[in-house]
């Protein structure tokens, strides 16, 4: 018998740390016979969750009939936007399984875990019963009480997303949860939903071993079905489906994410279609189609995944710019990843690189007086500063040049001048000198003033202002 067919015939106890394998579905989930579950649920999860027949059908074997004992805890993973929590949660409520759903990152501790259980399978006199401070074993002698009282009909589902969270909790809870079942007594099964592999959460201390289940990511093919149905009401389906095809053409190399691409299609689909209201073009002329969106998709690529302006500032702004321009407010994807303290910390270098030293008085002191350009200008000083390119400087002056800009009080920690090494190594500073000038090491900026003025824009900066060039 393969490794399969036995996770798909058998939900007993006896299975021990069997990871789960996803195939290609061979048949429809509704052509599926599920013992204990009505036909008609089983053809509603089929339309509810396209692509995801083969992770439904393996679900539902492990977990049985309602009345049967399923295994102690599942552990299902997958990177974010794969349909873990969607698949789960549309499985209980559809079928109407007695359960309830915990967001770790809102159970912040083991207290209000505790507290959400028994709420939701007790009742809120279970709830109130628990001490101010609850420990594992006050949870585990109340559930018994509260179980004995109202034993299960039906297998209780405790499902937790984001479950990586617990990590960071009592080092006994995560192997407690995993047991449940045995130490309550009552027919409950745990699932775990998380982007972390098994082997990066298994704790140190060992513990009972969850069946791994894990979601793959869609497929090109998945993705355009998936999408395709969010078709707008105006427009024909084949319509939508080949402007699907395009934008997945542009970010599918980049992107996998459903959410994040949902949120691209929904943003540019009325850019896709100005040629059909204008009367330009028709919902056959696909190249025409294309060429007109080609150039906006290409910029929305730079900031995926981000949010540097929101979707009615984006909208605002494709309406607003010409076809040559670049929309304002966002950065290139060269230097949006830097840290918020590094982009001020490049800031400061770069006008150190091309401020004079005796100038820093008159741009970062309140009290400096009204001084003149002409009042700093040598006979010799006739070129700009940019043509000359940047110069050298010491750290203390551009820590001090970083306290002044920086727009809130930051103390002088080990993460600052760990940034700046950062801002070294990834050639955006060069370090002057030799190896061994420990006490005064200089740098300079290696940055084009298009670089510095698109991240003084990230951080709402106006750099041209501290400038000595440009006074």
């Amino acid at each position: 018998m393969s490794v399969t067919s036995m996770m798909l015939s058998s939900s007993s106890p006896l299975i021990q740390s069997l990871c789960i394998r996803i195939i290609q579905p061979t048949n429809l989930i509704k052509k599926m016979q599920c013992a204990g579950y009505p036909e008609d649920k089983l053809c509603s999860l089929a339309d509810r969750l396209p692509c995801r027949e083969t992770q439904v059908t393996t679900l539902l074997s492990l977990m049985g009939e309602p009345d049967q004992y399923s295994y102690p805890s599942i552990f299902i993973y997958g990177h974010r936007a794969t349909g873990k929590s969607h698949v789960v949660l549309s499985i209980m409520k559809e079928l109407e399984l007695p359960h309830t759903f915990v967001d770790c990152v809102e159970c912040v501790s083991p207290a209000l875990l505790f507290h959400r259980v028994l709420l939701a399978f007790f009742g809120p006199d279970a709830a109130a019963s628990l001490p101010r401070c609850p420990s594992l074993s006050d949870f585990v002698r109340l559930y018994k009480q509260m179980s004995s009282k109202t034993p299960a009909t039906q297998t209780r589902y405790l499902i937790l997303d984001r479950a990586e969270r617990t990590r960071d909790m009592d080092f006994s809870l995560l192997p407690a949860l995993l047991r449940l079942q045995e130490l309550v007594r009552d027919n409950v099964t745990v699932i775990l939903l998380s982007q972390v592999v098994w082997e990066k959460f298994r704790p140190n201390t060992g513990c009972f071993e969850p069946l791994l289940f894990h979601f793959p990511d869609y497929n090109k093919a998945e993705l355009v079905q998936i999408l395709s149905r969010d078709h707008h009401p105006a427009y024909t389906p084949e319509l939508y489906a080949s402007y699907i095809n395009i934008l997945l053409g542009v970010f599918f190399s980049v992107c996998r994410d459903l959410r994040e691409l949902r949120h691209l299609a929904a943003l540019n689909f009325p850019k896709f279609c100005e040629p059909l209201e204008k009367g330009e073009a028709k919902e056959s002329d696909i190249h025409k189609l294309w060429r007109n969106i080609e150039p906006h998709l290409q910029r929305a690529m730079q900031t995926v995944y981000l949010r540097e302006v929101s979707s009615m500032q984006w909208k605002e702004q494709q309406m607003d710019e010409k076809e040559t321009t670049t929309p304002r407010g966002l950065s290139a994807h060269a230097h949006i990843e830097l840290p918020y303290y590094s982009k001020f910390l490049l800031i400061a270098a770069y006008l150190a690189s091309f401020n004079p030293a005796r100038t820093d008085r008159r741009f970062f002191l309140k009290s400096h007086g009204k001084i003149k350009k002409t009042n700093f200008l040598k006979k010799h000083e006739k070129t700009s500063n940019h043509l000359l390119g940047p110069k050298p400087f010491p750290l203390d002056r551009l820590l001090a040049i970083f306290y002044s800009v920086v727009d809130s009080r930051v103390a002088p920690t080990a993460s600052i001048f760990s940034q700046i090494m950062s801002l070294v190594s990834l050639q955006l500073l060069t370090q002057i000198g030799h190896d061994d000038q420990l006490d005064a090491p200089k740098y300079k900026c290696a940055v084009s003033m298009d670089f510095i003025l698109a991240i003084s824009r990230t951080v709402i900066f106006d750099v041209v202002k501290y400038l000595y060039d440009f006074l």
